[in-house]
């Protein structure tokens, strides 16, 4: 088994390593107005049901609008949408339609007023399940009540923000399902 020679990391730096996560873009509406925003802080919470956390500090645009509709929607763009993502991250949606600035389709939700963005491999309708942990750390708990995934490919390649401008894309997989008990798959 290999072991690794270890130097001390500064602490503010650490993300780099916890934060692997697939970037995604989180849309939303409120009287008539979209916006979306690139996100890289987020976490699964449940299962059964789906609840979702993301960390939204309350300085961006989309935050107003995701505390009064109370919805949004979770969508996971590729590696083809990589400008997109970082310019999305880039610019305030205050003066610009950034659908239109990106060139991205908005698409009706089924169960939320939010658009999803049809670009994206997967889109997740969300509500707003719980509130508490907003006003003290920006994190807003998610239920997913309606989930859009592409039939093709299996595995699609994602993004995942590493801190200082560096993305690693997703990359070979390896099933160990045969050692899993059932229960815990």
């Amino acid at each position: 088994m290999k072991s690794y020679r270890k130097r001390d990391y500064p602490l503010a730096k650490i993300r780099r390593y916890l934060e692997p996560g697939p970037i995604v873009l989180v849309s939303s509406a409120w009287k008539g107005k979209t916006n979306i925003m690139t996100v890289g802080w987020h976490m699964m919470l449940g299962f059964s049901p789906a609840l979702f956390g993301c960390y939204i500090w309350d300085g961006n645009r989309s935050f107003e609008m995701l505390c009064r509709s109370e919805e949004c929607v979770i969508n996971l763009p590729t590696t083809n949408l990589v400008d997109a993502v970082v310019g999305i991250g880039n610019c305030t949606g205050e003066k610009i339609d950034k659908f239109k600035k990106f060139g991205l389709t908005p698409v009706p939700g089924e169960q939320v007023g939010a658009p999803l963005i049809k670009e994206c491999y997967a889109n997740f309708e969300c509500r707003l399940v719980d509130a508490s942990q907003i006003p003290r750390h920006g994190l807003f708990i998610w239920e997913v009540v309606k989930a859009h995934v592409a039939t093709s490919p299996k595995r699609p390649e994602t993004l995942h923000y590493r801190g200082e401008g560096e993305f690693m894309v997703s990359g070979r997989s390896i099933s160990l399902r045969k050692r899993f008990k059932p229960q815990n798959l």
